[in-house]
């Protein structure tokens, strides 16, 4: 049986790894898998359509989603997640203590649309009550797709060049939002910190609390190869739920660590009490809560043109959870 030629653009992951080396093949696919960062996998699909699959911006997927004709389909998959206290950074000398003190700031963020500031602005509005045009905003690049905000949200666009991390040392910004620490941080600026000092307990309670664990990538599928080969959305569900099976029995190994940390073992002990057995998990119903927040921000927030519900943005093949054991293995 001829088997379809396909190329995959996703990140380089410890749960992808199976398929970079081919250990998972899926079924009826000859995959191409071209590991890149995710930066540059959005911009060259958005721009190019390069990839026939890619690792894709959950909020640029929904907002796409959301419009007619979307060119393309989603699997639950979602390759990168993260929570966001940790990574509300603010000029020490403004005052500000607590979120509340945001209000009537400004405050930069790399994209408005991308998805960790969905969710951060989302915390801002629901856990603490400050809205998005309660501040001025200062994005930092470009929109990957053209917005059309709400009525009262001020949103400028920065120079090209911009750093934001040393407007924000220098005082032009009062707070950041952001997917990665400022380079003012790394630096160890006394002039920049953590809005959240204690950010990790704080993650921890707000996941007992809501259930929400931010997604902040899923995998796309063009839909015209869809169109033509449905099957392809669930063999590629099942390869992927299979790497993570893989990636998972090689990182519980802990006698020869897979992963440079010194206290490896412990960490996915307290992982495996939080979460369950499957800590990363895919699929609709286990990612229910984390996946209505992030509709629900979009929406909030003007990014979508109708309110989606989450079965709305996968393939009708994948909308069932696959349990770890059930991955197709090659």
């Amino acid at each position: 049986m001829t088997r379809l030629r396909l190329t995959l653009a996703c990140g380089p992951y410890d749960r992808t790894q199976a398929l970079i080396d081919g250990t998972i093949r899926p079924e009826g696919i000859d995959l191409v898998y071209v590991a890149l960062q995710p930066a540059e996998i959005f911009w060259r699909q958005l721009q190019y359509d390069e990839f026939d699959a890619c690792e894709m911006s959950l909020s640029n997927y929904t907002m796409l989603a959301s419009g007619d004709d979307p060119p393309y389909v989603a699997i639950p998959v979602f390759p990168s997640r993260v929570f966001r206290h940790g990574y509300f950074f603010v000029n020490t000398e403004k005052g500000i203590r607590s979120p509340a003190d945001l209000v009537g700031k400004r405050g930069g963020v790399p994209e408005y649309s991308m998805t960790a500031a969905v969710y951060m602005r989302g915390l801002l509005q629901h856990e603490y009550g400050v809205r998005p045009d309660q501040i001025s905003w200062l994005q930092g690049r470009a929109d990957r797709i053209k917005l059309a905000l709400p009525a009262g949200v001020r949103l400028e666009q920065a120079p090209p060049g911009t750093e934001l991390g040393d407007l924000l040392e220098q005082g032009e910004l009062d707070f950041l939002i952001t997917a990665n620490n400022p380079l003012s941080f790394r630096r160890g600026s006394p002039k920049v910190a953590r809005l959240f000092p204690d950010y990790v307990e704080r993650e921890k309670a707000y996941y007992r609390k809501t259930r929400i664990y931010p997604i902040m990538h899923t995998v796309v599928i063009k839909r015209a190869i869809l169109e033509r080969d449905p099957w392809v959305a669930l063999s590629l569900y099942k390869a992927f739920v299979a790497a993570k099976e893989r990636a998972f029995a090689m990182l519980m190994e802990a006698g020869s660590p897979k992963v440079s940390s010194a206290w490896l073992q412990p960490l996915l002990e307290e992982e495996r009490r939080i979460f369950g057995p499957d800590w990363y998990a895919y699929g609709i119903e286990a990612n229910r809560p984390t996946l209505e927040a992030l509709l629900q921000y979009a929406d909030e927030h003007g990014l979508t043109r109708r309110r989606l519900t989450p079965e709305a943005l996968f393939a009708p093949s994948t909308r069932r959870d696959i349990p770890l054991s059930e991955g197709q293995r090659v």
